[in-house]
């Protein structure tokens, strides 16, 4: 089994990390559903990797830019200021006797300080775990419980467009329903809404603190050495139980993977730019906001504020033009927000976007009618590239690679798919219900990766053992189930259609969603659409398309609309998809990371009860669509009310 893996590639890939112990082998071994360990001998430490080393060479270079348009502060950091910040805070941790092991919660906003928290820990061997800011206290008194951080890090409020969202209250009433007791809670005042302290129950003041271990030259100017397996952080994804999975990233092949990763796939070099349109408390930031863009020595963009209203739709192209942006990340339905407010992408072209060679999208499938959009907005020298993976795998395990193809990028995208499998991953198709391989082209099936996973991956989830191997390894032993279904095409490319939970079985048709939503956006007068199963009494389920419509499309008929997609679905998909029934809503329910909460709308027309998702952006889109649905008769009249979550 382990002669099929290219340990060649990544005993190569890991001679561009300093190690304070080289490890001696690639891959090692263990018990447990996924037997295998990476460069099981080696210790290193990520923060040294990321600032240290650097500094003598590119001290006087930015590292991080902070651009936050809802306060209008722009603030740019270079090598030797970051690492003195860092050193700086890690002192203000040991001040507080953390250690190697121990855990830190972090609970902020797109600020520098989240940043330097991240880094902060990794110096010392702590382990963070990041929540984006404004998580309801329910969910985040589960992380606390789950992790049991000695500090939790946190600011006075966060920033919106047009409200300020107060943080230390949603954290008083977390800490009060939580089990486990946290003893420090360092808090970052901001202006625009700052929060009374209460230093007896703990409150420290970050300004304050920094300010103690520079005056009193405490500053933590070594880095704790750490083995490749010891974790580097935990990140939180919601189970379907409920229950929070903590998914755990450790220091040696986090480390390889993307310092390779951020050169190979993303084409960031020593001295780049990049920006990474995503909040601090999801995979894609750590990975590429974070860490990817610090190991190799590039300069990276932290932004605080929306891809519209802030102040308009063209933001990121004022980004990419300020800072001569060479390669950005963002996700599919940020890019449909501004196509909607600006759909001939007027607002760009007050830009200059010729620094810009790459734009990723990835977090939820790019449609074919995304990509043509952006890729006609963008400079002819830059290509769109769609990419897959999961915060469980911690970087892309498809793509085009931008940095291994350079001036034939074009030639590897094929719109629709993900692209082609990433060097170190052994994606695979499976017949439903099978170990069965896929052997022929175009087959639909179940996606899953051969073990071992790349380096990067996770090694299991935190303190839950058991969990880990029935999530995504009991289903198919020897294979990781990312519980996707897709195929791969005669060349290669592979294409994610849908969850494996929403495939819709129409008369004994299995049917992918993901297909059906390709045909229905590709109408001009849609902007986003979803789909989900509905039931019916004669086929089992058929299709409901949920419409939004862009701003040209609300003058059009709706009757005439719902015929040309019931007619397009038809002709490009046949009779037997029987959809006939659409509804328009003014929005879809989506996470902060953009992906569209399919499962709350089919819960809804299951008639079943919805409780309101941990990490849903705004709750009132799902009332709305409750409200739609009701009035169209497609919720079971006895259908129980949502569940408002309670702050």
């Amino acid at each position: 089994m382990t002669s099929e893996v290219d340990t060649e590639l990544w005993k190569k890939a890991a001679q561009d990390i300093d190690w304070f112990v080289e490890p001696t082998s690639v891959l090692g071994s263990r018990p447990g559903p996924n037997p295998y360990t990476w460069f099981p001998d080696g210790k290193l430490n990520t923060c040294y990797n990321c600032l240290d080393r650097h500094v003598a060479s590119l001290g006087d270079q930015a590292c991080l830019i902070w651009d936050s348009s809802v306060t209008n502060t722009k603030q740019v950091y270079t090598y030797r200021q970051v690492l003195d910040r860092v050193q700086t805070l890690a002192g203000v941790f040991h001040s507080y006797g953390l250690h190697k092991g121990d855990t830190v919660l972090i609970y902020m906003p797109m600020v520098p300080e989240a940043v330097f928290a991240f880094l902060a820990c990794a110096r010392l061997g702590v382990v963070h775990s990041a929540v984006f800011g404004g998580f309801a206290p329910k969910e985040l008194a589960k992380r606390i419980d789950a992790c049991k951080p000695k500090v939790v890090l946190t600011a006075s409020c966060g920033i919106e467009p047009k409200r300020v969202i107060p943080y230390k209250p949603l954290l008083e009433e977390a800490l009060r329903l939580a089990n486990h007791h946290v003893p420090i809670r360092l808090l970052l005042q901001r202006e625009r809404q700052r929060s009374l302290m209460n230093y007896a129950q703990g409150d420290r003041d970050f300004d304050q603190e920094m300010e103690r271990i520079e005056t009193n030259g405490k500053q933590f100017k070594g880095c704790v050495s750490v083995k490749s397996e010891d974790p580097l952080y935990v990140l939180y994804t919601s189970g379907t139980t409920g229950v929070p999975k903590g998914v755990v990233r450790t220091n040696g092949g986090h480390a390889v993977v993307l310092r390779w990763s951020i050169d190979y796939v993303f084409n960031i070099k020593r001295g780049d730019t990049i920006f990474t349109a995503s909040d601090i408390g999801w995979a894609v930031s750590h990975s590429y906001t974070v860490y990817g863009p610090m190991l190799i020595g590039a300069t990276t963009i932290l932004y605080e504020g929306k891809p519209i209203a802030s102040p308009d739709a063209g933001t990121f192209w004022r980004l990419i033009s300020d800072y001569k942006v060479k390669t950005m990340f963002t996700a599919p339905t940020a890019v449909r927000a501004i196509a909607r407010e600006d759909p001939h992408a007027l607002l760009s072209k007050q830009y200059d976007l010729s620094s810009l060679t790459s734009l990723f999208l990835a977090g939820e499938r790019s449609d074919p009618e995304t990509l043509k959009w952006c890729q006609n907005l963008v400079h002819k020298t830059c290509t769109v590239i769609d990419n897959y993976w999961s915060t469980e795998l911690g970087s892309p395990v498809t793509a085009t690679c931008a940095g291994h193809l350079q001036e034939k990028t074009r030639e590897g995208v094929r719109w629709g798919s993900a692209g082609k499998q990433v060097p170190g991953s052994r994606i695979l198709v499976l017949k439903e219900g099978t170990l069965e391989e896929a052997t022929e082209a175009n087959q639909f099936g179940n996606i899953v990766l051969k073990l071992p996973l790349p380096p990067g991956a996770f090694p299991g989830l935190w303190q839950n053992e058991a969990g880990y191997k029935s999530s995504y390894f009991d289903k198919y032993p020897g294979y990781f189930d990312t519980g996707d279904a897709g195929m791969i095409d005669q060349d290669g490319f592979v294409h994610i259609m849908s969850r494996t939970d929403d495939i819709i079985n129409v008369a004994g048709h299995r049917l992918s969603t993901g297909t059906i939503e390709q045909i229905l956006i590709a109408h001009p007068m849609v902007a986003e659409c979803c789909v989900v199963p509905l039931p019916d009494k004669l086929k089992g389920h058929v299709p409901l398309g949920i419409l939004v419509l862009t701003h040209e499309g609300q003058a059009m008929e709706v009757d005439v609309l719902f015929k040309e997609l019931v007619q397009a679905t038809r002709r490009d998909l046949g009779a037997i998809a029987c959809f006939e029934i659409s509804v328009i809503v003014p929005r879809l329910p989506k996470t902060r990371s953009g992906k569209v909460l399919r499962r709350s709308i089919r819960e809804m027309v299951d008639g079943k009860q919805v409780n309101m998702p941990a990490t849903i952006e705004d709750e009132d889109t799902l009332y709305e669509i409750y409200d739609i649905l009701s009035k169209r008769q497609l919720i079971p009249l006895d259908s129980p009310l949502l569940l408002k979550a309670k702050l």
